[in-house]
């Protein structure tokens, strides 16, 4: 099967999302399948690369930042990004197409659907469904949801990549069936046999926003000066600035390190070197980081929203607390900051989780499946 991946974001540019269509890429390719990638081009990479067995194609849109993007960048890639698409089905005949978020991605595979009859499924990933982060995106939704309505009800099938998410997508649109692929893990890149279990060190992985609930970790941190801990921050974002200033005025500004941007061996120390991921998030879809911690044994404290209670066992892997609640998340960090033994047992019940439900290679089976089944009812 050929299939074209088509994704605005795809390493290095982005988060979860594009790592996550890299990993599946690789590994629908491992299987034996045909995999070309459509992106942006950011920077002084190259249009044309071949990344092992899959060639990644990259157009020139706009692009200011490797991080993220804005509502104009999105409308550059749907229109550069379909005239690339038509340019590469000339020279190469895909199968179908598989678009990471409704928007863009989607947009340049319903114009491949229009233009030529190209089968398509949408990964829906969180940012691009209605209802995902209001305070951020609300009006931006309601200006796209027109379109994002015939990206949906054009493709062959829609996926959600938690549980969460496919229900809020529902509540947009209740007419198509959604169904559920989570995300993997890469199980040898994070591997980590031993740590050292005291004193508590805490990591947090991700943008430093305002939808990461760091606010809530410092409030319910100044509550627990009495244990010993330390917190490693590892992103960068708007709010970085605020909440060093914050620390400082809760007294926690010598136990608090806001890191930046950690890749590579520098992000596995960061991994190894903790004993305990803390992760308040008020909206994910199905949060890379998390799944990364738990790979790398450590026990996992984290808001009970989409994505976070379908992958932390509660009592089990770790401790899942009422979002926006900054009491709930100082008792569940309360109960695991001074028992070390409680602590790992919790980081190998994780490992063995990932282990069992959310390898790569198990990812790539079920959209193996599910884009097969869209090329033949096309």
């Amino acid at each position: 099967m050929k299939i074209l991946l088509i994704n605005s974001e795809y390493p290095p540019i982005g988060g979860g999302a594009g790592n996550a269509s890299a990993h599946l890429a690789q590994a629908l390719a491992r299987g034996g399948e045909e995999v070309r990638v459509l992106t942006v081009r950011f920077g002084e990479q190259p249009a044309v690369e071949q990344q092992g067995p899959v060639r990644v194609e990259r157009v020139s849109a706009l692009r200011r930042r490797a991080d993220r993007s804005g509502a104009l960048e999105q409308a550059s890639f749907m229109l550069a990004g379909a005239v690339a698409a038509r340019r590469l089905l000339r020279r190469w005949h895909p199968d179908v197409a598989l678009a990471f978020f409704g928007i863009p991605g989607g947009a340049v595979a319903l114009h491949l659907r229009s233009a030529a009859g190209l089968p398509y499924v949408v990964s829906l990933r969180g940012g691009d469904v209605p209802g995902f982060r209001p305070y951020d995106f609300a009006r931006y939704h309601r200006l796209t949801a027109p379109l994002i309505r015939r990206v949906w009800r054009r493709a062959q099938a829609i996926v959600a990549n938690s549980q969460g998410l496919r229900r809020l997508a529902a509540a947009f649109d209740a007419a198509r069936p959604i169904a559920v692929i989570p995300n993997g893990v890469d199980l040898e890149k994070f591997a980590v046999d031993e740590r050292l279990w005291e004193p508590a060190r805490m990591l947090f992985v991700g943008r430093v926003v305002y939808q990461k609930g760091l606010d809530l970790l410092l409030e319910a941190l100044s509550g627990l000066k009495e244990i010993p801990w330390e917190l490693v921050v590892v992103g960068d974002g708007a709010q970085r600035e605020p909440l060093q200033a914050r620390a400082r005025d809760l007294g926690l500004g010598d136990r608090i390190r806001f890191a930046g941007w950690l890749r590579g061996d520098d992000l596995h120390r960061a991994y190894r070197e903790a004993n305990l991921f803390v992760f308040p998030s008020r909206h994910e879809g199905m949060p890379k980081a998390v799944l990364e911690a738990m790979a790398a044994r450590l026990p996992v404290v984290a808001s009970r929203i989409a994505g976070n209670e379908e992958l932390v066992a509660a009592e089990q892997t770790g401790m899942l607390f009422a979002s926006e609640d900054a009491d709930g998340l100082k008792q569940a960090l309360g109960a695991l900051l001074s028992d070390g033994g409680r602590r790992a047992a919790m980081g190998s019940a994780g490992r063995r989780r990932v282990e069992e439900h959310y390898t790569w290679e198990r990812v790539a089976c079920e959209y193996r499946d599910l884009l097969a089944r869209a090329v033949q009812a096309a």
